[in-house]
């Protein structure tokens, strides 16, 4: 019994044996590389390690450093270039800026010291006397040796009467020579004063004593009243500087930061020096290992109060291009909501192109941000009170400019913050009541219809050679046959839409066969919401919205909502804006790098209508004005018996199918009009169906395509004879 304990204890010793793996190093040492060699030094540590007697050479782990004499060494580098001319220099909006800005300082310095001229005269003339006291007191002064006086003085209280000899001595050597200085001087100034008389113009003679008179004047003048009073009253900014910043980012509480700047940490790194960039200064920095820019700018108010600089001024934001620990900061002269902004150049009405980029707002050092909005679709997304309206409704103004825009605005809220538009637009709506409903489903019907004729006219014209990108072009969009003009429709507090009990699915539906495929076909829609949530703002239009612009949020969730999933934790975080923050988010458009963006400022009520009579008067000339602007209704009834969905369903299902199916209806549909309903998924019948009182959802048991039965969800053909019956019942009796 003891040997087979014996045995079964070494067969579990055997599997439990501790693998050593080639790359690593025995802690432990044996006996063999341990022995002393006759010298008495220890045995070198290179010697091959033996593990159950097999010799395991050591692998290496980094790879060796490549030698300056290897080919290819020298070609081959990581490093970058920096620009011959500083960003300010190639930028020609900024330029310009800084070019007006220093003309118009030296202007108004100019305009300032000519007015007041006769007051320096003046100030100049009566401080005259005082002036020529002053500087007689400082020739006898000099003459006399005053400042040795207090010298002589000491050595007299000290009664050091050899110092004080001495002293004396050099004071009448020192008079000695300035009296003779003084009167050579003298002489000669009386011989040029007398020359000048007989030689010099008498203009340069006046000119000589106005020059006099004047250095008396100033010489006579208290140091706390200047002659000259200051044009401009400079606001002293202070330098950003390594330790300003050091400072700040040691006191954000991130413990990393503080073990990086405790003794022996590697500290924060500054790739590049601090230099001004725009109207401020910019910091590239290496954050400790384990920190990224997003966790500073969580902490951007903190920030701040270390830089001692006002929260609109310091913008951190992380370095794509860079790895996840570099981030630049970029500290402004003056908070970005207070600073002022260059004059947007559409403010005084222009035409504009939509298929070209078009000024949209400044960023944080003051220079425009342009976003083209023509094959595109638009989030927006915001707390209440930050801007949200304000900056759809500028996007509308900039679509309105193009007389071939065609606009669709809904204002949800109610409290008409879109009606400047309103002698623009071909369909208007404003609040939330069941007339204002209707008439939105009705318009997004036809336009969900308008929608499949472009893809069908797009297809055929891209046969003939006409759309070689199977999308609208500038020149289809100019040629009013065609009807391929550009559509967009901005839509306020769309979640009003998206939540409605009747139509809810329905707007959802289409916006979303908008937002997916409307942008190559020339029709744009514009979403913007103050509860950016998964029901507020559908994931099927989130996720496929190509221009996000997301002011103050609250959470990540509605952060990523807007912006699109995962920037959170790239950094891009509307979280930390402030509530003083007005009209200032993170804009992504066009697949570029999220940017903060201040929309335009003071584009109020009276200011968007005056653009919008501009642009009235654009659709007059070019004859586009259409709709809600010339004073037309849509015919919701209308509308209604366009939409003929019930009466197709009715053809595709025989009265002989008491049931159908779901995707069986939607496959037939899709034979009998395939420009309608080609896409049309089951979900979208069941919602199409439901504000006409239709359950689609029921279980209906059927045979499938294999001949098994089963239970799916569909809809009853007698509800559908029903709901025709009595709609046909009320359009005769009307």
């Amino acid at each position: 019994m003891t040997d087979q304990h014996h045995e079964h204890d070494q067969a579990e010793q055997e599997q439990a044996r501790v693998l050593h793996f080639p790359a690593e190093r025995l802690d432990h040492t044996t006996t063999e590389n341990t022995d002393q060699t006759d010298s008495g030094e220890a045995a070198d540590n290179t010697e091959p390690t033996v593990v159950d007697g097999e010799i395991v050479e050591p692998v290496a782990v980094d790879q060796p450093e490549p030698k300056k004499s290897e080919p290819g060494s020298a070609l081959v580098r990581a490093e970058k270039r920096q620009p011959i001319l500083p960003a300010w220099a190639k930028d020609p909006q900024e330029f310009r800026d800084t070019a007006r800005w220093a003309l118009g300082y030296t202007g108004h310095t100019a305009a300032y010291h000519a007015v007041r001229c006769p007051i320096y005269l003046a100030r100049i003339i009566a401080r005259i006397p005082h002036g020529s006291l002053r500087l007689l007191k400082s020739l006898a002064a000099w003459l006399t040796d005053a400042e040795g006086r207090p010298v002589r003085s000491a050595s007299a209280r000290r009664e050091d009467a050899t110092e004080y000899l001495k002293l004396s001595i050099q004071r009448d050597h020192r008079i000695r020579a300035r009296a003779l200085l003084a009167m050579g001087l003298g002489a000669a100034g009386i011989a040029a004063f007398l020359a000048g008389r007989a030689v010099l113009p008498e203009l340069v003679q006046w000119a000589i004593v106005a020059g006099a008179a004047a250095g008396l004047g100033w010489l006579g003048a208290p140091a706390d009243k200047p002659i000259a009073t200051r044009a401009v009253e400079s606001t002293k900014v202070p330098k950003l500087t390594s330790d300003a910043v050091t400072r700040a980012l040691s006191a954000l509480g991130i413990s990393q930061i503080n073990q990086a700047l405790g003794k022996g940490g590697e500290g924060i790194g500054f790739p590049k020096p601090i230099s001004r960039d725009g109207k401020g200064w910019r910091a590239d920095i290496d954050l400790p290992y384990g920190v990224t820019a997003g966790d500073i700018m969580d902490r951007r108010e903190k920030l701040a109060s270390g830089l001692r600089r006002p929260l609109g001024c310091v913008w951190p934001e992380a370095d794509n291009a860079e790895h996840a620990g570099r981030m630049v900061l970029w500290v402004g002269d003056q908070d970005m909501r207070k600073a002022k902004q260059p004059a947007w150049a559409l403010r005084k009405g222009v035409q504009v192109d939509l298929f070209q980029p078009q000024p949209f707002g400044t960023d944080q050092r003051g220079r425009w941000v342009d976003l083209r909005l023509m094959f595109t679709s638009v989030a927006i997304g915001a707390i209440p009170r930050m801007g949200k309206t304000f900056a759809l409704r500028e996007l509308l103004l900039i679509a309105a400019l193009d007389p071939r825009v065609e606009l669709h605005t809904y204002d949800l809220k109610g409290t008409g913050d879109l009606d400047p538009l309103e002698r623009v637009t071909h369909v208007h709506g404003v609040g939330d009541e069941p007339e204002e409903i209707d008439k939105a489903v009705a318009d997004m019907r036809s336009l969900r219809d308008e929608l499949r004729r472009r893809a069908k006219l797009i297809r055929d014209l891209a046969k003939q050679g006409m759309a070689p990108e199977n999308k609208v072009t500038p020149e289809l969009a100019s040629k009013k046959s065609l009807g391929l003009h550009p559509i967009v429709i901005g839509v306020d507090e769309c979640q009003v839409w998206f939540e409605h009990e009747d139509y809810g699915k329905e707007f959802e539906a289409i916006c979303t066969d908008l937002v997916k495929r409307g942008p190559a076909l020339g029709i744009i829609i514009m979403l913007a919401t103050q509860r950016p949530d998964a029901k507020s703002l559908p994931t099927g239009i989130s996720a496929n919205v190509s221009t996000r612009f997301c002011l103050k949020v609250q959470g990540q969730t509605e952060n990523d909502m807007v912006l699109g999933t995962s920037k959170y934790k790239q950094g891009v975080r509307a979280t930390t804006f402030a509530w003083a923050d007005k009209g200032i988010g993170y804009l992504v458009g066009e697949g570029a790098d999220a940017q903060i963006v201040r929309t335009v400022a003071g584009l109020d009520g009276p200011a968007a209508e005056k653009i919008a009579a501009y642009a009235r008067a654009l659709r007059e000339q070019a004859g586009t004005l259409s709709g809600h602007a010339i004073g037309e209704t849509l015919d919701t009834d209308e509308a209604r018996r366009r939409d003929t969905l019930l009466e197709d369903i009715l053809t595709v299902v025989p009265e002989t199918e008491k049931k159908v199916w779901n995707e069986t209806a939607v496959a037939r549909l899709a034979e009998l009009r395939p420009e309608i309903y080609g896409e049309w998924e089951a979900d979208q019948l069941t919602a199409a169906l439901k504000p006409h009182g239709i359950k689609a959802n029921r279980q209906i048991w059927g045979t499938d395509e294999n001949g098994e039965g089963r239970n799916r969800r569909g809809f009853h053909r007698v509800d559908i004879v029903e709901i025709v019956t009595e709609r046909d019942r009320q359009r005769d009796a009307g």
